[in-house]
This record gives structure tokens, C-alpha cells and sequence, in this order.
């Protein structure tokens, strides 16, 4: 009769359940055979199993062994199984008697030849699937107990080796499980701030409105006026996260691998920058094994797209459907996966490509072809979804030279804190965090403007040629600069502010 221990496979963003079973006994002595669907690392499992049974001191069977990962129609990849299948192994040959109940425990780990346990990426969403299916307990890697106790109600045994654990399990020495963790939400990253960014006021100004209601920005200008460095204070003036956006986000650098060894929540919104050479599946995600892309890494942070117009033109379609979602779906011949891809788009461009169109100082090299070449990478679609498109000129010497420092990110980020404060309140029992987020009914009920208003966003949708898309992107970007006025109401200051922001000729 084979024995079963339970583990867990990560699909996507969350985990299912995996039954372990091992036989031993009949066909070719010492063979040994994993079947259910492993990949190259699972199968592999055999070779790191047999030495670190052997190096943790107990006898490995001589004949025949067959480990079944159930359900066999789900493919089962990585080295988590290692712990699980040696487990199973060890409890069918009575070298390991447990003490305790193994159906309501789950075991995840990777095993080194000499029988030490190496820490495993998706620790949250095994812990999560453990919850959801009444399991107690967990023994993991030590280095994961921290990231898998987020989940209340579980009992999380960490290990540093085989040896350890059956010990444990046979009640020769018992491991005490991991305490509860203090857990701390404020945003600690202020890499750089807002103080030392020297004029481009209009610019900073547009990272405000961005930061308070999530919204996408476009910034055009020559190289070296500051483009960058005004997208890489944006994180410093961000509202510190919640408890569920920081969940969301960990699971995300969880299954992805990025997580920094023993750090359990993440409390700082990301920051991701891909080069323009980057692949469709590094920036959007996928592969043979699905995984999140930069735009999901980007989740609740900010995406910074540099030299937005040498980006290839296919790469940059492919935000269509997360600009206006909020998600990604990856469709693969075994099936389809949902990724998370609410993020902040930052977007720096020269005017063409030498970078001097319209520069005071400098000529402009290009011809009117390479010009029209250089934009068209950059569709209507794409354009349409940017909530903000602001020119950064070049810094005149004396804002330069200036020795005075401008007002620091912790100022601006108490207004977007009570900005954002305001939305919270407001869209309380629905679905969306920011401003930017709202559609449908949502939208018209939070968004009224009265005749004056209306008038003027009429007069603009013909001056302008908004599109529907541009003309409810603009309410929600009145709405935005109305909540950092302190205002209930939408007034035609906030309409104004909001037109200025829209490009002068709208893209088709």
C-alpha cells in the first residue's frame, strides 16, 4: 500500500494542492520513477532525494521505488517536491514513524545532496492554498517561514534539514514553530527626492496628480532635461501600501522569485524600468512555465518606460489591454492565466531622434520623415490611454545653478496621502483603489460636472477631437486634481487643469 504526504503546485498567481504518493517494491531493483507530469526539475528529484537520504544518515531502499504526483493532469515544475517525495520514501520503508497526523500537513522544500533544505519560490500561495483546504500546518524552509506566516491561522514549522524534520515527526525533537512577525507598511524607499529636482515645476506638479489617482504620464523632452530623474522621485511621493495591496504584491515577487531571501511582506511599492531591448514575454509575461512580466512586477508601484519611442511597436501593443484592465492575460496551448497589471505608466521620450526638435539652443538634425517614423511607433490606442502628455523643456543655467531646494517629497506626499484618503473613502465597497481605476456607473456617479463644466468639455472634445476614451480619462483627471484642492465638487478650474494635460492633436 503506498503512502501519501501533500504538497503544492504553483498555477499562475496561486497554488493547488498535490498528493505525494510513493510505492516501493517490484521491476528493476534500485530504479527509481516519478510520474505525474514533472518537469526536468522534478524528474531530477530522484538523484537529490537518494543522496540526501543517504548523507542524512538513514538506509535508502534497494528496490524498485515509484513517487506519483496527483493530480497527474497538472504539470508539476521546480524542486519543491524534493522534501514531500523523500517524506513519502521514508514513510513507506518505517524508517520514519510519525507521531502525527500527515494528512493535515503540507510539505514544501528543495533538498541539497547533503540533506540541507534550500528555501522555494510561491511560499504565500502554498500557505494560502493550505488555508483554503483546512490544512494546519506547514513544514517549509526556514528562510520562507517569515513570507508563508502572513496567513493566519496556520502553524508554519520551519527546517533547516532532512534529519530535523524526522526527528520532529518521530517526537525525538520537536521544532517550535515560527512566532507571529511584527508587520510594518510604510514605504521606506526615498531614493530620490522631489527637493533636488531643479525647476520643471509644471512636471513635478503631473507627478502629483499621477501619484494621487494613478494615473499615466507621457514626458517629452530633449536629453538631459531631467525626464528621468522627475520619474525616479514618483515612488517617493506615493501613498505608503495596504495590507491587501501589499498581499497581492508579495505573492507576485513570490511566485516570480524575487523576493528577497527571509523578508516576508514587501512594503515598498515596486519601481520596474525594462530596457527598450527587453522581449515581449520579459515585459508583458509568459514562457513555457507562465510567469509575470514587468508590468505585473509593477503591480501597485510604477512602470518606467525610458526612450519610450525606441521601444518596437508590437512590444508597446501589448499594453493595450492593461492600460484599460488593470490585468494581462497569458493564453498558452494548456490554457490560460490571469496576471494582475494595475500600474502607474511613466513614459519618457525625446521629441524625434536626435532629440533637439523645437530646443531653444540646440538644432534639430532630423528630417521631417524620420520624425513621422519616430512618432508612429507610438499608435493612437496607446497614446489614448495616457491620462497626461507634458513637454519637459531644457533647464535654463540659472534654476540650475540654484543653491535653494525645491518642496521635499514628504510634503507633496501628505497631500497625496489625503488625496487618496478621500478616494478611499468615496469608492468604499467597491472594487477599485484610485481614481484612475473607476469605469461605468462608478464613473458617472462620482464624477458629475455642472453646465458650466460641461459646456467647456464640449467645446474641447471638438477643439481637441478627444475621443470617448480621452473625454472620461479627463473627467477622472478633474476628479484627481479636485480631491488635492480638498474639493467634493468638480469645478472648472479642475476641468482646465485637466485639458492641459491632453496632447494638442489627438493620434487615431
Amino acid at each position: 500500500m503506498a503512502t501519501k504526504v501533500l504538497s503544492a503546485a504553483v498555477v499562475g498567481l496561486d497554488a493547488e494542492i498535490i498528493e505525494v504518493e510513493a510505492e516501493v517494491g517490484g521491476g528493476q531493483l534500485g530504479s527509481f520513477v516519478i510520474v505525474g507530469l514533472p518537469d526536468k526539475a522534478v524528474s531530477e528529484s530522484s538523484e537529490r532525494v537518494r543522496s540526501a537520504v543517504k548523507n542524512s544518515s538513514f538506509e535508502f531502499p534497494k528496490m524498485k521505488i515509484t513517487v506519483n504526483l496527483a493530480p497527474a493532469d497538472l504539470k508539476k515544475q521546480g524542486p519543491s517536491y524534493d522534501l514531500p517525495i523523500a517524506i513519502s520514501i521514508l514513510l513507506f520503508s518505517s524508517i520514519v514513524a510519525s507521531s502525527q497526523d500527515l494528512n493535515n500537513c503540507l510539505f514544501i522544500g528543495e533538498l541539497a545532496l547533503n540533506g540541507r533544505v534550500r528555501p522555494v519560490n510561491g511560499s504565500l500561495p502554498f500557505a494560502i492554498a493550505a488555508r483554503r483546504k483546512g490544512i494546519k500546518t506547514i513544514f517549509l524552509p526556514r528562510e520562507n517561514c517569515r513570507e508563508a506566516k502572513l496567513v493566519d491561522e496556520l502553524e508554519i514549522i520551519g527546517i533547516d534539514n532532512l534529519r530535523q524534520l524526522t526527528d520532529h515527526l518521530q517526537g525525538i525533537r520537536s521544532i517550535a514553530p515560527t512566532g507571529k512577525q511584527q508587520l510594518e507598511l510604510k514605504n521606506k524607499r526615498i531614493d530620490f527626492d522631489m527637493a533636488y529636482i531643479r525647476g520643471q515645476e509644471h512636471a513635478k506638479r503631473a507627478m502629483e496628480i499621477a501619484a494621487a489617482g494613478a494615473h499615466n504620464v507621457l514626458m517629452t523632452g530633449p536629453p538631459g532635461s531631467g525626464k528621468t530623474m522627475i520619474a525616479r522621485t514618483l515612488p517617493s511621493i506615493l501613498p505608503d501600501l495596504s495590507f491587501e495591496e501589499a498581499l497581492e504584491l508579495t505573492k507576485i515577487y513570490s511566485v516570480s522569485g524575487k523576493l528577497e531571501s527571509g523578508n516576508g511582506l514587501l512594503t515598498s511599492r515596486p519601481f520596474r524600468s525594462p530596457h527598450h531591448t527587453a522581449s515581449g514575454v520579459a515585459l508583458v509575461g509568459g514562457g513555457a512555465w507562465p510567469k509575470p512580466g514587468e508590468i505585473s512586477l509593477a503591480h501597485r508601484g510604477v512602470l518606467f518606460l525610458d526612450e519610450f519611442g525606441e521601444f518596437p511597436k508590437n512590444l508597446l501593443e501589448n499594453l493595450r489591454q492593461p492600460l484599460e484592465d488593470g490585468v494581462i492575460h497569458v493564453s498558452r496551448a494548456a490554457g490560460s492565466l490571469t496576471f494582475p497589471a494595475k500600474f502607474i505608466l511613466i513614459a519618457a521620450m525625446n521629441p524625434c531622434p536626435c532629440g533637439y526638435q523645437g530646443d531653444k539652443e540646440r538644432d534639430c538634425l532630423c528630417s521631417a520623415q524620420q520624425i513621422f517614423s519616430y512618432r508612429k511607433k507610438i499608435s493612437g490606442p496607446i497614446l489614448d490611454r495616457i491620462d497626461m502628455h507634458i513637454e519637459v523643456p531644457r533647464i535654463v543655467f540659472k534654476e540650475l545653478a540654484g543653491e535653494s531646494l525645491a518642496e521635499p517629497s514628504a510634503a507633496i506626499k501628505d497631500r497625496v496621502e489625503k488625496a487618496r484618503q478621500m478616494q478611499r473613502i468615496r469608492l468604499a465597497g467597491t472594487k477599485f483603489f484610485a481614481n484612475s481605476e473607476m469605469t461605468g456607473e462608478i464613473l458617472k456617479k462620482f464624477c458629475p460636472v455642472g453646465a458650466l463644466s460641461l459646456e467647456m468639455l464640449r467645446d474641447a472634445v471638438e477643439r481637441l477631437q478627444l475621443s470617448a476614451r480621452s473625454y472620461f480619462r479627463t473627467l477622472k483627471l478633474a476628479r484627481t486634481i479636485a480631491d488635492l484642492a480638498g474639493e467634493e465638487h468638480i469645478g472648472q478650474a479642475h476641468i482646465a487643469e485637466a485639458l492641459q494635460y491632453r496632447p494638442k492633436i489627438e493620434q487615431n
